[in-house]
């Protein structure tokens, strides 16, 4: 699953170990999910949109939208 994790982290000039210490898991899962190789689970990408104030379909891109 696409997602623009990375984008939205840089913006704020956060470390992946600072996001991962916001969401309770660890940089490495931070890593996977940033480049697709880990879809979080519904709740932590619940947790995601909500730290970075953005619905959950402004953080992650649905398989069937992306082209």
């Amino acid at each position: 699953m696409t997602n623009r994790l990375r984008d939205l982290r840089a913006q704020r000039g956060w470390s992946q170990q600072h996001l991962a210490d916001q969401l309770d898991v660890s940089r490495q899962s931070v890593n996977a999910i940033e480049t697709g190789r880990y879809d979080p689970s519904l709740p932590l990408a619940f947790k995601i949109a909500e730290l970075f104030d953005l619905a959950i379909e402004d953080v992650f891109i649905s398989p069937s939208k992306e082209s």
